[in-house]
């Protein structure tokens, strides 16, 4: 004998088929938004990573600038204190010559020839004198010339001496010349 069923079994499976499809479709959508979730705090993480990461960039960098600029100061001041000591050197090599110079402009100097002052600028030194003749004030420009230490003696002024007919003041420029390394120290001495 065949069996009958007569209960609406269709409208029970349908009403079974929507509940299963209503709690997949939830079960989907809170799974759907822990995944949304998750993803969102994974993406969020590297971006604050990222973040901290530029933010200790940033203070690297601000800590560069500074060291660079402390350097630039300190490059600075190294050029200074080495054209401080080139100064200095310079002076040092020097102080012999200022003694070698006036002890040439004493040997050039003939009898009956005084200076009244002596005056330098650079490498120019302008004298000034009153000698006992004109010959006096010629055979000191020779000297002058034919020293190690002095080339290039040009007379400026020659005038008659107030209140002496014979003195005549007189006024010339020299340049400077430091000798050769194989003339002698003295300036050759005349």
């Amino acid at each position: 004998m065949t069996t009958i069923n007569l209960l609406p079994w269709r409208e029970a499976r349908r009403k079974q088929q929507q509940q299963d499809f209503i709690i997949m479709l939830a079960f989907a959508a809170v799974l759907g938004a822990l995944v949304f979730f998750g993803w969102k705090s994974v993406v969020d993480g590297k971006v604050d990573n990222q973040r901290n990461r530029n933010g200790y960039i940033e203070r690297e960098l601000s800590q560069l600038d500074q060291q660079i600029k402390e350097i630039g100061e300190l490059e600075r001041r190294r050029e200074e204190l080495i054209s401080r000591m080139n100064v200095i050197q310079d002076l040092q090599n020097n102080r012999p010559y200022i003694v070698y110079m006036f002890d040439q402009l004493v040997r050039t100097l003939p009898d009956g020839v005084y200076y009244t002052s002596i005056e330098r600028k650079g490498d120019l030194f302008t004298i000034s004198g009153i000698a006992d003749s004109n010959n006096r004030i010629s055979a000191l420009m020779r000297n002058l010339n034919d020293s190690a230490w002095f080339k290039d003696p040009d007379l400026r002024t020659v005038a008659a001496a107030a209140g002496d007919a014979q003195a005549n003041t007189f006024s010339l420029t020299v340049s400077q010349e430091l000798p050769s390394a194989n003339s002698d120290s003295q300036g050759g001495g005349k």
